[in-house]
């Protein structure tokens, strides 16, 4: 184990992570913000409604994320009407295009869990809530989508550690991300352990941060799920 070409790499691993983390982060938020309306209209019975979302899920969820990332970088640029056009000034910037697809992807898989949530909800919040004269949007954004968003809590973690770990793929279109650094340094020194043992730590730390951060969350939201839990366990004994 070289420790020299370690500590001599690491400001480039930190760059690497500054990128991963951005990536990461400006993905989560958007997916967000477009999972939360596509998950209430994925449940409505609506047709007209929650078909397109169901297709736009059952598309995205069933192709790898590499390949729509390939589509949206490489692939549209085949076209010259995409060139010509004004959408060219985004579509031909990796940073763009990374965030276009991370985004797609998650809001997809997001917007799957936060409607299995929302079909979860319980008769008995639904129907409370409608006796206090709560219809709509208000039983949306006081009542359904709250109690949705903390039971999806558990469920939501796994997309969220999942997606980090996919954005090692953005060092395929330029990024230079955390794995894109450990190809390099690998590539200068030919030291694989070295390269991508840092790059695996790195993930790691990651990994058991954002764990560690949810389970905060889930301590914090779902509190009063644990207290039912255990209240049914005592009536049972």
């Amino acid at each position: 184990m070289d420790w020299k070409i370690v500590i001599d790499s690491l400001p480039l691993y930190v760059g690497g992570i500054r990128t991963t983390l951005v990536l990461l982060a400006i993905s989560l938020a958007s997916s967000f913000l477009l999972s939360v309306p596509l998950a209430v209209a994925r449940v409505s019975p609506r047709l007209w409604l929650s078909r397109p979302v169901w297709f736009f899920t059952y598309v995205l969820r069933g192709t790898p994320l590499l390949v729509q990332l390939f589509i949206i970088y490489h692939g549209l640029a085949q076209f010259e009407a995409v060139r010509e056009s004004m959408a060219w000034v985004l579509l031909k910037n990796a940073w763009f295009c990374a965030w276009l697809a991370f985004t797609m992807n998650s809001t997809a898989y997001t917007t799957e869990i936060f409607a299995g949530a929302l079909k979860a909800t319980a008769n008995g919040e639904i129907e409370a809530a409608r006796a206090y004269g709560l219809s709509g949007l208000k039983l949306y954004s006081r009542v359904l989508l709250p109690s949705a968003l903390r039971r999806a809590l558990p469920q939501y973690s796994n997309e969220v550690v999942g997606l980090m770990h996919a954005t090692a793929i953005a060092s395929t279109v330029t990024l230079v991300d955390i794995t894109r650094v450990a190809r390099d340094v690998n590539a200068n020194h030919l030291l694989v352990t070295e390269s991508f043992g840092v790059a695996a730590v790195i993930y790691f730390v990651l990994t058991f941060s954002l764990v560690g951060i949810f389970k905060l969350l889930e301590r914090r939201f779902l509190r009063h799920l644990r207290t039912q839990s255990v209240g049914a366990a005592v009536a049972r004994a």
